[in-house]
This record gives C-alpha cells, sequence and structure tokens, in this order.
C-alpha cells in the first residue's frame, strides 16, 4: 500500500492510516509522557495533526514501513516544536525553563522534562554540522526506533549508528548544559 501510495494514490492513505495507527498511537504516546507536566497536547491530537501533514506531502517515494515511521517522527518533531513556539509567543515570552538534558536515554526512562525549542534548536545546530548524528536522534529519540532500525532507515551499519548516538548525545548534552540556546 505504501508503494501505491507513492505512485500517487493518495486515497490509499485514508486506507493505510488506520492500519498503522496503533503503532503510530504507542509511539505518540511514549514521547508525549516525556513533555513537560502540563503539557496540553494529546497523543490523539498529534496523530491527527501528523496525518494531515502526511495528506499534505506530495512526491514521497516510501521504501518501507521503517521509512514511513521515520517521516512520522519529523513531522511529530515539527508539530511539536511548532506547538511549543506557539505556547511560548501566547505567553509573551512565556518562562520557558530550560532543564539539563543529562542524557537522552536516561532522560526518557526517567520521564525528566524536555525543553522542546531548546532541543530543536540544538538538533538544528548539530545538523548544521553532522546531518547523520541528528537524523539518528530523531529516529531513536523521537520515534524510538532501535539501533537496527535506525541503521536500516539510514541504510548504515550499526555500529555507525551505536558510535554517532554516543557522539550526538555527548554533545546535546553539553549544547543543552548551557542553557539550551546561544
Amino acid at each position: 500500500m505504501l508503494k501505491a501510495w507513492s505512485k500517487g494514490d493518495g486515497a490509499l492513505a485514508d486506507e493505510l492510516f488506520p492500519l498503522l495507527y496503533d503503532d503510530l498511537r504507542k509511539r505518540a504516546h511514549s514521547f508525549l509522557r516525556r513533555e513537560r507536566p502540563g503539557h496540553t497536547l494529546q497523543t490523539t491530537a498529534l496523530i491527527n495533526e501528523t496525518y494531515l501533514k502526511l495528506r499534505e506531502q506530495r512526491n514521497i517515494q516510501w521504501e518501507s514501513r521503517a521509512h514511513f515511521f521515520a517521516i512520522c517522527a519529523t513531522l511529530m518533531r515539527r508539530i511539536l516544536v511548532d506547538y511549543a513556539k506557539t505556547r511560548q509567543r501566547d505567553k509573551r515570552g512565556g518562562g520557558a525553563v530550560h532543564l539539563p538534558l543529562e542524557d537522552l536515554v536516561l532522560a526518557a526512562e526517567r520521564k525528566d522534562d524536555i525543553d522542546m525549542l531548546a532541543l530543536d534548536d540544538a538538533l538544528n545546530r548539530l545538523a548544521a554540522m553532522d546531518g547523520q548524528q541528528a537524523r539518528i536522534v530523531e529516529l531513536r529519540f523521537f520515534s524510538g526506533f532501535s539501533i537496527e532500525d535506525t541503521a536500516d532507515v539510514l541504510e548504515i551499519s550499526p555500529s555507525s549508528v551505536k558510535r554517532d548516538w554516543r557522539a550526538a548525545k555527548a554533545w546535546l548534552r553539553h549544547e543543552l548544559g548551557k542553557g539550551g540556546a546561544r
């Protein structure tokens, strides 16, 4: 169905999305649990926004199910960043708390608050220096991909993913420890 969607059959998106909904819900719910207390965006709303953004995409050549989830991870990141920017703007500068991120994996396990704007800013700086490392963080952190799944999507070895993941976490820890923004 993904391949047919790639060939321009947009109606298949309406059939395909419900089949993948449970997987998307698990990924979105897992990520939203790590958001700051009082976060008002719900899992269903995040998935619906992702669906709408997917429907707007043109000329996506779906390679696999993993590729689909990788694109969804990117869209969810953008949605969450836009949501955080809107909330901050709504509060007139809104006092975003910049919390240091000790380690992305540990933060996920401990459910630490993460300043989405600071993380996005740091990821954009990382992408300018090393696009592959930024993509690995996006896939691992935002979509919960395993080392092996990330390697498959990026068509690199698992050892390269591990090496870049360690380097990216160290760089982000340093950057976010400075307050998250320059």
